[in-house]
């Protein structure tokens, strides 16, 4: 069985499950989940046509302030992962991303979550979305 592609406005990242990311039991490491949605964001950025760098550059960063994750089947050693990662603006500072990490070779919900973003300038002082972020947004 494989897994459906992703929906409208989903963005789709893969990973493999390396085994320095397992412990003892084969299990992947909780802390992991939050690797992946970095991920998942990074690529959700890159896939609609700007970088983390090129926001950065523009002066512009995105530092976690909120991240949350329900884990419901665990991942091992080798499992090819799909993380499917949707954005949504919440105020004109704020910007949320939801994560669902599903294995591949049988769709099965290993977990989701979300991530809270506010953007900050270069001196560390919020600041409103960068334009292209809103336009991304749609």
């Amino acid at each position: 069985m494989s897994l459906e592609p992703a929906g409208p406005g989903v963005r789709r990242a893969l990973v493999r499950v390396r085994y320095a990311e397992t412990d003892k039991m084969g299990v992947v490491y909780h802390a992991n989940y939050f690797v992946w949605f970095e991920v998942g964001r990074t690529d959700w950025l890159r896939q609609a046509g700007w970088t983390y760098r090129d926001m950065e550059v523009a002066g512009v960063s995105l530092p976690v302030i909120e991240a949350h994750c329900e884990y419901r089947q665990p991942a091992r050693y080798d499992d090819e992962i799909a993380i499917d990662a949707t954005a949504s603006p919440l105020t004109p500072v704020r910007l949320r991303f939801d994560y669902k990490l599903n294995r591949v070779s049988d769709g099965l919900l290993l977990a989701e979550g979300h991530t809270i973003h506010a953007a900050v300038d270069e001196d560390g002082r919020p600041c409103r979305l960068p334009d292209r972020v809103r336009q991304l947004l749609g």
